[in-house]
């Protein structure tokens, strides 16, 4: 896998002392205990994370966590008192300044919580404000800021000025100054938090298009869970200038570390969160030749067994096999004549609150993954037991539920869709 960004053991010390609080942290003292001996506040503390190219790596901690801190680290708006922070494999913490201008310029950008345009400035120069510190042409200037304005849905108000716009479209113009430049990396903190519930959860929706259209690399911070759970491909919960557990949000959510992202998460709708992915069983699977006296004895071997799918060379469903049509079988049938082509098929991607209104119209759902081939089995009845919430004895350690499968992982990343045979 390419990681496009990497932190390394990062720390960010504020303070009179920051190398003796530097070592008082590395031997293990908390935030309180270094305060106390040196006046020195500890924002971040021993943060590592790897973030692979495309993806949202989400930041989710309450005020005074250390993520906004953090995010300004990894450009160097704040020099971090020690750590490695590398984009791609350049070591930015090593960069010389005129090395680091170009990093800001070409490779990150950043958007943050308040929209910060020039109120004198047209909304399609605000846009180019980047472009016109690389000294780019006017002409071309125009024509990268109108195609950013474009992608975020504001062309049309190019030559407008910002008192013009809405909370929300001010909020899309500084976000289409940061992908005039065409960053590898966009940084963004905290850049919906000002905005009206409905418009953040339409911006939200914005910026999942564009990161998919354009393939983005994000580190994006929050304060809101919820919003964390809908954007991040990976999480991290924040606390004390640490990250106390990171991993997808349904790792989050079914998994939580400690009694802290415990208390965050009790009360979070799991079928939003949940994919079909996640809650799959293995699949009992037939080729289509075996004989009617084959599949009997399948069935009798495993009492709970409610239906075997018939796959052909590529793994790919194409007929469900259950024991009522077995019932119903001739002599001399073969699970091909036996099986029923009109089965359900879902994306393992797929949150479970997209089929409630299907649960009840079949006997077991094929989760297949992108090229449609057969990963796994769901049974309806079964699905409503994982969305009890749990309970605090029910909280673990980083690294997950023993037999959790890995490709799980690269299962929620992926766009969610939704397929019936």
């Amino acid at each position: 896998m390419s990681y496009k960004l990497t932190a390394e053991n990062v720390y960010k010390i504020f303070g009179p002392e920051p190398d003796r609080a530097l070592e008082m942290s590395q031997q293990g003292a908390s935030k309180d205990e270094v305060f106390r001996e040196t006046k020195s506040v500890v924002a971040v503390n021993d943060v590592s994370f790897k973030v692979p190219e495309g993806q949202i790596f989400v930041v989710m901690g309450l005020s005074g966590s250390g993520k906004s801190t953090l995010i300004r680290c990894l450009n160097r708006l704040f020099e971090p008192t020690a750590g490695k922070i590398y984009i791609d494999d350049f070591d930015i913490t090593a960069a010389n300044e005129e090395e680091l201008r170009q990093v800001r310029l070409k490779r990150m950008a950043m958007v943050f919580q308040h929209f910060a345009l020039f109120p004198h400035m047209s909304v399609w120069e605000n846009a180019a404000y980047g472009l016109k510190a690389r000294n780019t042409d006017v002409s071309e200037r125009r024509e990268q800021a109108v195609a950013a304005l474009k992608s975020v849905g504001l062309d049309a108000w190019a030559d407008s000025y910002p008192k013009n716009l809405s909370g929300g479209m001010q909020q899309r113009v500084g976000l289409a100054r940061a992908l005039a430049v065409s960053p590898e990396v966009l940084l963004m903190d905290e850049p919906f938090s000002a905005l009206d519930p409905l418009i953040r959860r339409d911006t939200q929706d914005e910026l999942i298009e564009i990161q998919e259209r354009l393939g983005s690399t994000i580190v994006f911070i929050t304060h809101d869970l919820q919003e964390a759970l809908k954007l991040g491909d990976q999480i991290a919960i924040m606390k004390d200038g640490r990250f106390v557990q990171v991993g997808t949000p349904q790792q989050i959510v079914m998994d939580p570390a400690d009694d802290y992202v415990f208390e965050f998460t009790r009360d979070v709708d799991r079928s939003r969160v949940l994919t079909f992915g996640s809650i799959r069983d293995e699949a009992e699977t037939l080729t289509g030749e075996e004989p009617l006296d084959e599949v009997t004895r399948r069935f009798e071997a495993n009492e709970n067994l409610k239906g075997m799918f018939v796959v052909d060379d590529k793994n790919k469903p194409v007929g469900l096999v259950d024991r009522d049509r077995i019932g119903e079988a001739e002599e001399g049938a073969t699970a091909r004549s036996l099986m029923d082509r009109h089965f359900a098929k879902v994306r393992r991607s797929s949150y479970i609150c997209e089929s409630f209104d299907r649960l009840g119209d079949h006997k077991l759902f094929a989760v297949v993954d992108r090229e449609g081939k057969l990963r796994g089995v769901v049974d309806p009845m079964n699905v409503f037991q994982h969305l009890e919430p749990p309970t605090e004895e029910d909280a673990v350690q980083p690294g997950g539920r023993p037999g959790e499968r890995p490709d799980d992982l690269e299962a929620a990343s992926q766009p969610v869709a939704q397929e019936t045979a």
